[in-house]
């Protein structure tokens, strides 16, 4: 990436629940004026949280590049007259290195929208501001009417929460997934259909195994492209670095050359990873066509 891009349908919807990195806080001052300062310990808050109201768009940036400077001080204008209509956030990757992973950063700087809690569009190095302005305009367009906005002042109590639903979100805002975990599987014990619950189990569980997953693991599997478990691993990587059609040919490649258990067990693990995913999205549509092709 190296120019700004239209906002694209967040692929990864549900699949990479970036809440799986709040934890320890580090230090870095970031670039002056560019944005809240984002660490483990306000991702939830001040990220998640936040772009379910409105979208927010992070530099992650590195005190060692110039070009991050003169970046954050445009888009820092740009949010300044945005009158609130998306907020601006810095991650500084030297200070942070988990949360540059997980965003997937091979360079700085990169900016990041983030919306609903899922990557939304991005691009690498810095830009003009009359191209940032138009990415900024595609961004907001791409999301209009699709999140809650910042909520009106008022005395109007919210709903109250399940405990047992608050128990599991406090597990899962403290970082402790084998807790939170188990609090949502004791939800669904009681309410089989509970859909907060349901989504939570399912990428909790993912986040946990992808990341135990081998940095190399998609070279592995290229390497030995008939290795089942090799592939899983793959697929893994390839979805926690947000490139789900990748992950997908790589198990329906599998399913075709496979049979009996061996197929069976693919087939299993790629419906698991398509049920991260908001049905309707493309990416997974494409899939679940191209696995029926691979059946029959």
């Amino acid at each position: 990436m190296t120019r700004p891009q239209p906002p694209i349908s967040p692929a990864m919807a549900g699949a990479v629940d970036l809440s799986a990195l709040k934890q320890r806080p580090q230090s870095g001052a970031a670039p002056a004026g560019v944005g809240t300062e984002i660490t483990e310990a306000n991702f939830q808050q001040e990220v998640l949280a936040r772009s379910n109201q409105i979208p927010v768009v992070v530099l992650l940036w590195s005190p060692r590049s110039a070009a991050c400077a003169e970046l954050g001080e445009t888009l820092a204008t740009l949010a300044e007259s945005a009158a609130g209509r998306w907020a601006l956030a810095s991650v500084n990757v030297d200070a942070e290195p988990r949360l540059a992973q997980s965003f997937g950063v091979e360079a700085v700087p990169t900016v990041l929208a983030i919306g609903a809690g899922q990557p939304l569009t991005g691009f690498q190095g810095a830009q003009p501001a009359a191209e940032l302005q138009q990415w900024l305009d595609s961004l907001l367009d791409a999301v209009a009417g699709k999140l809650d906005g910042v909520p009106a002042e008022s005395g109007a109590e919210e709903a109250p929460v399940d405990p047992a639903v608050a128990r599991a979100r406090a597990h899962l805002d403290a970082g402790d997934f084998d807790a939170a975990l188990q609090a949502y599987q004791d939800v669904l014990a009681d309410d089989p259909g509970h859909e907060e619950a349901r989504g939570a189990v399912r990428q909790i569980g993912f986040v946990q195994r992808a990341g135990t997953r081998p940095a190399d693991a998609v070279a592995v599997a290229d390497a030995a492209p008939d290795d089942i478990e090799a592939a899983l691993a793959a697929a893994d990587v390839e979805l926690l670095h947000q490139d789900a059609a990748a992950a997908f040919d790589r198990l329906i490649a599998l399913v075709r050359r496979t049979a009996g258990d061996d197929r069976a067990t693919v087939r299993t693990r790629l419906i698991e990873l398509f049920e991260l995913f908001d049905p309707a999205d493309p990416v997974v549509i494409t899939g679940r066509r191209n696995l029926a092709n691979a059946l029959y």
